[in-house]
């Protein structure tokens, strides 16, 4: 989006984003109907990467995005994150019930307190924001059709599909349930939707949250209508701009704390899916290792695909992205397709059990063709001699 903003102006992005949502809700179907690529093997280790992708951006809000600053990797700000990891760990251990479901909310709440006295909470730009607010309707000009900014915008909306449904099969796994082609339309759908909302309201579009991927696993709240309920208080934030202030402004050692626990939970749950795996003569191990490796380049250095083309930074940029890519042609290459050798003369003789005969004699061949001397042998009374043995002797 920052390409085409800069080559085209920000109203051809939008423009974008509404052609590129239509495009969304029109393939959302058929995009569907590849879920029965996605078995546990895949599934695993995209979920597997979700989660170790995800670790970079915890760092980042425990010791700081610029490791030059002074204040970089502070050891209060350490201990604070560290603190609030404890917490969640104590809490799940020692309580249980409504207290243990909420031990992450419990200890964001209690982190925020002890930063207090630190000097982390800054709340006077809360004084400055209006209690209501809306941004209305194409705040930034009508939106423009550019061919070239709604192909890209379509290839996006493509490879947000692909982290959508690795997200959306993360949780499946984490709730035990079975993502039909429906179910996962659905929520493809919800993705191209969001994208059409989104050029109207002045946002971008929205997708599947991986981070959002391991609460479900560490509070074990399934229920569809807490995050209805959720999404209603986001809503209400967005139009109380004081409140969503207050939010904003919860320290980042606190935040990124909690989110160390979260996103481990991801990989851990991936670890589990891979599990149900078999890696007994196959080359499933293979596929594994290659995926892993190709979707952790760019997490581990961002930079690395810099001089390659735009179009590829944007599909092979991503952890995610790449990895449901990588995994999923090799698992069809080992797994799907069947190499088949000519039917040559020598192959024919070798399945049916013949040797050539210029290698043995025919008496020789007769015996090790089933159903000849060495079967005719066992098959015999006693006390009566098979010919062909006979005649062999």
């Amino acid at each position: 989006m920052i390409i085409i903003a800069e080559k085209y102006g920000l109203q051809a992005v939008y423009g974008a984003m509404l052609a590129a949502g239509v495009f969304g809700l029109i393939i959302a179907k058929p995009f569907s109907m590849l879920i029965r690529f996605f078995p546990p093997l895949v599934a695993g280790t995209v979920i597997c990467v979700i989660g170790l992708s995800l670790i970079g951006a915890d760092v980042g809000l425990i010791a700081g995005s610029d490791p030059t600053a002074a204040g970089y990797g502070k050891v209060s700000h350490i201990g604070l994150a560290a603190l609030v990891m404890l917490l969640i760990v104590v809490i799940t251990r020692v309580f249980s019930g409504f207290i243990s479901q909420i031990a992450v909310l419990l200890s964001i709440v209690i982190g925020t307190l002890v930063a207090w006295p630190m000097g982390l909470l800054d709340f006077s730009s809360v004084k400055g924001e209006a209690w209501l607010g809306f941004s209305g309707f194409f705040r930034f000009g009508h939106p423009k059709f550019e061919a070239a900014a709604i192909i890209s915008m379509c290839i996006v909306i493509m490879v947000t599909y692909t982290e959508s449904t690795a997200d959306m099969l993360a949780v499946a796994k984490m709730v035990d349930k079975d993502v039909s082609p429906s179910d996962l339309a659905r929520g493809l759908a919800t993705d191209g939707l969001s994208a059409v909302l989104a050029g109207f309201m002045n946002s971008f579009p929205d997708t599947a949250f991986a981070q959002n991927v391991g609460l479900i696993g560490l509070t074990r709240v399934r229920s569809r209508w807490v995050v209805t309920t959720c999404g209603v208080f986001l809503v209400i934030l967005g139009l109380v701009p004081k409140f969503g202030q207050v939010v904003a402004h919860v320290p980042g050692p606190v935040i990124g704390g909690a989110a160390t626990v979260m996103f481990a939970m991801v990989t851990a749950v991936g670890i589990r899916t891979l599990n149900k795996a078999s890696f007994d003569n196959n080359h499933n191990l293979l596929i594994v290792a290659v995926s892993l490796s190709a979707g952790l380049i760019p997490a581990g250095a961002p930079t690395f695909y810099n001089k390659f083309p735009s179009d590829f930074q944007v599909i092979f940029g991503s952890s995610i992205t790449s990895t449901v890519i990588v995994v999923f042609v090799l698992n069809i290459v080992f797994n799907h397709w069947t190499w088949r050798q000519p039917r040559t003369e020598s192959t024919v003789r070798r399945r049916s059990g013949a040797m050539p005969s210029s290698s043995i004699s025919p008496t020789a061949e007769c015996i090790r063709t089933p159903g000849t001397a060495s079967s005719a042998r066992k098959a015999s009374p006693p006390g009566k001699a098979s010919p062909q043995v006979s005649g062999v002797g």
